[in-house]
């Protein structure tokens, strides 16, 4: 389903018969909730995957100084990176069941 339809769909604006979900009960919130899910899953894949690729220039620097500081920012970015992603999962789990 393409992030179009299902805004479209949360804000009620097409029905499910138009994007396929025929049979399937579904809500805006549920659908919205899934697509955020998805998206908070692969920004952490990728923030995992720069630290590992930090760490390994922080390894193979062989103490180049400019190697071991972009390794450090690399690594300093991709934590706060996946805090960030912690943070809005939180925030959109609260507000999700709030509502």
């Amino acid at each position: 389903m393409k992030l179009t339809q299902a805004l479209l769909f949360a804000t009620e604006k097409i029905s499910t018969g138009e994007i396929g979900l025929q049979g399937q009960k579904t809500d805006g919130s549920q659908i919205v909730t899934s697509v955020l899910n998805t998206a908070y899953l692969w920004a952490g894949v990728i923030c995992v995957l720069i630290i590992i690729i930090a760490g390994y220039f922080y390894v193979t620097s062989n103490g180049n100084a400019a190697t071991i500081k972009r390794a450090k920012d690399a690594l300093t970015g991709a934590i706060v990176g996946l805090i960030v992603i912690i943070l809005a999962f939180s925030i959109t789990l609260f507000i999700v069941g709030k509502f």
